[in-house]
């Protein structure tokens, strides 16, 4: 184990999160000793991962299964969850026994779900081998699964017991992978912590190469810091409350995104065009200056990142956004920011303060037109 660091995560349900390379031996103490039946989940493409981690946990004693589930969204089904149930009730889990999820965000929401309605909820450790699932899905307590109607519409806020990040799972992710994994460190830059876009916009070319970025301690810090500030939220709002829905900053727009593309898209791609789409809202309602909004296209657009959407899909991207988690009733509800670091909540705007921001992220549109209001 090598350059660990561990993030606490209070609450009310208090959990660590370490930080670090070759970090596989870590994860019994996460799981600690009453349990003895453990569940590994992991997609295809991570058996020998998943392996080896089962021949860990049986040299240190527990009795360890593994399931494997499909790859990416096609995991977060209710008929995959159902399977993973029957193995569990198959295997006679108790409450005291535990679900480990290793892989992508996909994965470990689903892990997540099922743990936390498995017996009303038993432990699970989360071991996130993707860069967004470490920044962003493995962190929080935030489970679920998709349907039809829309993506998390079912789930339950179950933080884990712990989380794993092992950097060095990060040198094998294909490079368009790895990048939308860090449009979620760009969000946590912008919404609280400006050090964030300082180091990303000084090491573009190291961050946009997975193999140097993941023995580098500069994604380290990233890392780091991205997983502090969804600490420090969700520390003090695990049921999105209030302050956690800070981290839904791109998001409205981003789901809306990826439920009109049938989930074709990459999440962090949709999150980017999302958060250019709130930047021009909010300075469309006089509340963002040129200057970030411009800070938003550059950053993203520098590590390869989308910062526009095709502009013929507005009917449906809105249809999307009013089933959106944060709506409350037929009023939209958008996490926008007034300043780096300085988010707010605008309930409501008007319907053409949306289509002007819509406009300005089209493929196409014209630049930025710098209307202050409408």
């Amino acid at each position: 184990m090598t350059d660990a660091r561990t993030i606490h995560v209070s609450g009310e349900r208090p959990y660590d999160v370490v930080l670090g390379r070759h970090l596989l031996g870590a994860l019994p103490g996460l799981l600690g000793r009453d349990v003895r039946r453990v569940l590994v989940v992991h997609p295809s493409a991570l058996a020998a991962t998943a392996d080896a981690i089962r021949e860990d946990l049986l040299a240190h004693g527990y009795e360890a299964l593994i399931a494997e589930v499909p790859d990416a969204e096609e995991a977060k089904t209710a008929q995959v969850a159902a399977f993973l149930w029957q193995v569990l009730g198959q295997a006679d889990f108790t409450r005291t026994d535990a679900v480990v999820g290793v892989g992508g965000g996909a994965t470990t929401d689903l892990a997540g779900f099922v743990a936390a309605t498995w017996l009303r909820g038993i432990q699970v450790v989360q071991v996130p081998t993707t860069l967004l699932a470490m920044v962003d899905a493995a962190v929080g307590g935030k489970t679920g699964i998709n349907t039809a109607e829309g993506k998390n519409l079912v789930g339950a806020f179950h933080p884990p017991a712990g989380v794993l990040c092992d950097l060095a799972a990060l040198a094998s992710m294909p490079k368009h992978d790895f990048v939308a994994g860090l449009a979620e460190v760009v969000k946590c830059g912008f919404i609280a912590d400006p050090r964030i876009l300082e180091l990303v916009e000084k090491n573009v070319e190291l961050l946009t190469d997975p193999v140097a970025a993941s023995s580098s301690p500069v994604l380290l810090e990233l890392v780091e810091r991205a997983v502090q500030v969804k600490a420090d939220v969700v520390g003090e709002d695990l049921k999105e409350a209030g302050l956690r829905e800070i981290l839904n900053y791109g998001h409205t727009f981003g789901h809306a995104v990826e439920h009109v593309e049938r989930f074709q898209w990459r999440h962090g791609a949709a999150v980017s065009v999302g958060m250019v789409f709130v930047a021009e809202l909010a300075r469309l309602a006089g509340r963002l200056s040129d200057d970030v909004v411009d800070r938003h296209r550059s950053i993203l657009a520098s590590l390869g990142l989308p910062v526009s959407y095709r502009g013929d899909r507005w009917e449906q991207l809105l249809s999307a956004m009013r089933r959106d988690k944060k709506t409350r009733g037929d009023l939209l509800r958008f996490v926008v920011l007034e300043d780096i670091g300085r988010p707010v909540r605008l309930e409501g705007p008007d319907p053409a303060l949306l289509a002007a921001a819509y406009a300005e992220v089209s493929e196409g549109a014209a630049a930025p037109s710098r209307v202050v209001s409408l």
